[in-house]
């Protein structure tokens, strides 16, 4: 390159719009043997990458290189400009005093232009130290001068280090203004990492103002743009782990922080973003229930932070150790001031996470026992309530219902418990996933619980049973977002069958498969991020349970709910026009059966275990104590409906001697089981059978009901692969499918049912635009469910309820293939005379032969909903 001053200082600009050939260029400078004004640009470039990408201590070196350098060629701006660099450089190193101390030699350096550059990345390194105010001052002096002189590149990167500044003091309307004015003058740059890093800062903007989804988008768009110019995304991975921990996605955000600084300690990178990643894994740990981590990760924040005088940092990450401490179970005196100190200081540097600060002291203080000091707290963080984001407004509420509570008032905990999960409603219709959404269940966990406690000590049952409702398979209670005819959703979609289908050929082979299963876990979060991004609906008042409707539509049925209440089961028997409550046992010991019953269903599932027989009915009996207890004797004759929480949603049912012999159904919720109940069927009534590859008995009893059918659709060999199945599936009045399923508790949205290409996974079937009204899953384990944020489940049965599906055939358990055949027949036998499906089910279970493996395969399935 040519050694002019004006191309070499082409390098500066260069190095944010295209940081490797900036690097390369200032290397070949330096083998030029070039001045000395040449060589403190080339030197100043190589420390700006090292600083932003690279070794923080090669940085240092470069830089200093460059200061000595532009004093030799005697050029007081030059000087300037270095010391601004090597200033920041300093404070990310956790030099603070040193930093600022070059920074006020620069200033005093420059003059003009040069100046207005240094004061504004003064201001960027007092936004790092977390001095708001001061990164506003020196702002507000940089920008006119920037302006005035038409340099747009220096003009758009102070509005953007100013709407971030914005956004960190909880302004978010200003925050937008800035970025959006900042964007339109990026825009007639070629500031590629500029750009980059102002729509990385509009997802942030996004996430401020409650809008996840759009959030998402964002910071995927920007992490593109990034890997285009090969640079590393530590300020990105910041981000993301706030929007994936706001999203209920606390273990991939700590996961994606801890990845952030194990390479941040591998290349020797930025200190201060190795305390503020640090504070981001805290954050996640504690949301994720991992206190120890948190406290951990937390105090290695704050001692970081102190050191490098960042106060404002230090403060909020002292707000995550002690509500870590608290999770760990440990309360003092002590910890109520020191939270109260730490609120304090938040409100006086205008943090919004002040509030948050007051509510942990008020949590304190109650739980010592100190109602004067939990009211003084709590009333500051109650405040909250009336105004900004979602996450805000719903611990405001979480206080006042606290406040209520303390103060004796049974109206006043309702009414804020109502307030606070109508926001978390409004909040979780504008996502569209239904994984998000029902992650997003758990801010109104508390909520819903402290209304059920006011609800069981001064009110009713059927008042109970509204609040056990009210928080309840929510995720049921509308359609999730329908994924766009995205091109490339459909193309990773496709990509994914086909690698998990060759891995899945390769275990079976006894081949390694490493490689593979790289690759599919790429594009499961491939697939994962572009359905994250999906918008929900309008905020809505939805559709509100309505007890007197569901006692109308059971008649002679009975519906029991059961309601989880400070960790024992209360059992709402809801027919005949009433709703009764009866006291069962602790949830624990009810899921620690529930799990031995599975055990020994497993077992039971293979001739020769009938020793275990007398033991799993008598675990069966056990359980029936524990979760109906006295309502038994007021079940009625007619049709039962269980309602599980989430924690039990794998009880065998049937095997209770009480449902035994029973019309038996299971529902996430009333509500669902009320949706279900008034599904009209689709006027066709077409049937669909499909025969998935690799079943132990080649999918036997699937001949013999295309015989009994007739017209059905019959897809089997080649003809059942995923996108001829899915077609056929869409509006099918019955729909059954013999295919090995596989259930995935770490994703449960990529649960599957195996057909000829590949798994047909739960984002398959949310792309139907009506799913079967009734639909038959005759394999083990596809009515496995996930259970996730409040009282949510994920899963192949429950991602079909709300697209149209009005009742379901499912086993919770393995099962004996050849033992399934006859049940399966049996069960079409019932349906074809006009049964419905717990009806049929109940009548092919008689049906069956008495050995202990068809027993067992009759226990394992339970029929879902109301068809």
């Amino acid at each position: 390159m040519t050694a002019g001053s004006e191309s070499v200082l082409e390098l500066l600009p260069m190095v944010f719009a295209d940081p490797g050939e900036a690097r390369a260029r200032a290397d070949q400078v330096l083998h030029a043997d070039p001045p000395p004004l040449h060589a403190s640009v080339a030197h100043q470039v190589l420390g700006i990458w090292q600083r932003d990408f690279g070794d923080l201590r090669i940085a240092l070196r470069h830089l200093r290189r460059a200061r000595f350098l532009a004093a030799r060629a005697d050029s007081a701006d030059r000087e300037a400009d270095v010391l601004a660099t090597l200033g920041v450089a300093l404070v990310h190193a956790g030099r603070t005093r040193q930093g600022l101390a070059s920074f006020e030699r620069g200033v005093a350096r420059g003059s003009g232009h040069t100046r207005a550059r240094v004061l504004f990345r003064r201001a960027y390194v007092w936004w790092v130290l977390g001095h708001h105010r001061e990164a506003l001052e020196d702002v507000r002096r940089a920008l006119p001068v920037l302006r005035q002189l038409a340099d747009d590149i220096w003009t758009a990167r102070a509005l953007t280090l100013r709407a971030t500044v914005h956004l960190a003091l909880g302004a978010v309307d200003r925050a937008l203004a800035d970025f959006t004015a900042a964007e339109q003058l990026w825009e007639t740059t070629g500031q590629e990492h500029d750009k980059a890093d102002v729509v990385e800062s509009r997802g942030l903007a996004a996430f401020r103002s409650g809008d996840i989804p759009v959030a998402l988008r964002l910071l995927d768009e920007a992490e593109e743009r990034y890997a285009k110019l090969g640079t590393p995304t530590y300020m990105l991975s910041l981000r993301r782990c706030e929007v994936l921990r706001a999203a209920g996605l606390a273990p991939e955000a700590l996961a994606e922080a801890d990845a952030a600084i194990a390479l941040l300690d591998r290349i020797g990178g930025q200190s201060t973003r190795k305390a503020e990643l640090l504070l981001a894994a805290a954050r996640a740990a504690r949301s994720a229930g991992d206190a120890p981590t948190a406290i951990a990760r937390a105090a290695v924040a704050v001692r970081l932070f102190a050191a490098q005088r960042r106060s404002w940092w230090e403060t909020h990450a002292r707000l995550v150790l002690i509500e870590a401490r608290v999770a760990a179970g440990r309360r003092s005196g002590r910890m109520v001031a020191d939270a109260a100190a730490v609120a304090e200081r938040l409100a006086a540097c205008g943090s919004p996470a002040a509030p948050e600060a007051s509510l942990l002291a008020g949590r304190i203080a109650l739980a010592l026992g100190r109602p004067a000091d939990a009211e003084r707290h709590l009333a500051v963080a109650a405040r909250s309530r009336h105004g900004g984001p979602p996450t805000p407004r719903v611990s405001g509420w979480v206080a006042q219902a606290l406040r209520a509570r303390a103060a004796g008032s049974r109206r006043g905990v309702l009414e804020a418990c109502r307030r606070g999960l109508d926001v978390l409603d409004d909040h979780r219709m504008t996502l569209g996933a239904s994984e998000l959404r029902a992650h997003a269940t758990a801010q109104g966990a508390e909520l819903a619980a402290m209304a059920q406690e006011a609800s069981l000590a001064q009110g009713g049952p059927r008042r109970l049973l509204v609040w056990s409702e009210r928080w309840r398979a929510t995720v049921l209670s509308a359609p999730p977002t329908r994924p766009p005819a995205d091109p490339a959703l459909l193309r990773t979609l496709t990509a994914y069958r086909e690698i998990a289908a060759r891995a899945e050929d390769a275990r079976r082979e006894g081949r390694p498969v490493p490689v593979l299963e790289r690759e599919q876990r790429r594009l499961e979060r491939e697939i994962r991020s572009r359905t994250h991004h999906m918008r929900g609906a309008a905020p809505h008042e939805g559709d509100r349970f309505d007890a007197g409707r569901l006692l109308d539509r059971l008649g002679d049925g009975r519906l029991v709910e059961l309601a989880v209440v400070g960790g024992r089961v209360h059992v709402l028997l809801c027919g005949q026009g009433k709703v009764r409550r009866f006291t069962g046992g602790p949830l624990a010991e009810a899921v620690a059966e529930a799990e031995y019953v599975q055990a020994g269903l497993r077992r039971l599932a293979h001739p020769g275990a009938e020793a275990r027989l007398p033991l799993v009915e008598a675990a069966g009996r056990r359980l029936q104590e524990l979760l109906l207890g006295g309502a038994v004797p007021h079940l009625g004759p007619g049709p039962v409906v269980i309602v599980p929480p989430g924690a039990l949603h794998r009880v065998p049912w049937a095997l209770l001697p009480a449902l035994r012999d029973r019309v038996l159904s299971v529902s996430p919720s009333a509500g669902s089981w009320l949706r279900a109940r008034e599904t009209e069927p689709p006027p066709d009534g077409r049937a669909v059978l499909v025969r998935g590859p690799g079943l132990a008995t080649g999918g036997a009893e699937v001949p013999e009901l295309a015989d009994r059918y007739g017209t059905a659709t019959v897809l089997e060999g080649e003809d059942a692969q995923v996108p001829r199945v899915l077609a056929e599936l869409d509006g099918a009045g019955l729909a059954h499918l013999a295919a090995h399923g596989t259930f995935r508790a770490d994703s449960p949205l990529f649960s599957a049912l195996r057909m000829a290409d590949g798994p047909l996974i739960v984002h398959d079937l949310e792309r139907l635009a009506r799913s079967p009204y009734r639909i038959i899953l005759s394999s083990c384990d596809t009515a496995r469910l996930a259970s996730v944020g409040a009282d949510e489940l994920l899963g192949l049965v429950t991602a079909l309820l709300p697209l149209g599906t009005a009742g379901v055939v499912a086993s919770s358990a393995p099962v004996n293939d050849a033992a399934v055949v006859p049940l399966m027949l049996a069960l079409h036998k019932g349906l074809e005379t006009g049964l419905s499906l717990a009806e049929a089910l109940r009548d092919a279970r008689a049906a069956l032969p008495g050995d202990t493996v068809h027993q067992a395969t009759g226990w394992a399935f339970a029929a879902f909903g109301a068809a």
